[in-house]
């Protein structure tokens, strides 16, 4: 048996965990916040059986996001201490995984 961590932007949270429910996979939801951009995150636990993470890697890698962001990016100041910014594209989304193994599973 297997875990699976995955952390998804909050915006592809119903679909994903809507999909992972029509699959018949047990999926539980914690809210979380992302170090880089600071924004609402969805962590997701999922268990399945060994030969059932390929199909649900390929369910997050269909439903999960990537998108192109533009971010300010401080470069300096002017004499009256007035911020000068210059912008960066950042691609964020999709989903972050971790796949541990499962020593022992119970549900009462």
């Amino acid at each position: 048996m297997k875990l699976i961590l995955a952390t998804i932007q909050e915006q592809d949270s119903d679909r994903v965990i809507g999909a992972l429910t029509t699959g018949k996979f047990g999926v539980t939801r914690i809210g979380s916040t992302g170090g880089f951009l600071r924004e609402g995150n969805t962590t997701l636990l999922i268990g399945v059986e060994d030969t059932q993470v390929a199909d649900v890697i390929a369910l997050l890698q269909r439903t999960s996001q990537r998108r192109t962001r533009v971010l300010p990016v401080p470069i300096g100041a002017t004499p009256n201490g007035n911020a000068l910014y210059n912008y960066a594209e950042v691609t964020v989304g999709g989903a972050a995984m971790f796949v541990l193994d499962v020593d022992q599973f119970e549900q009462y």
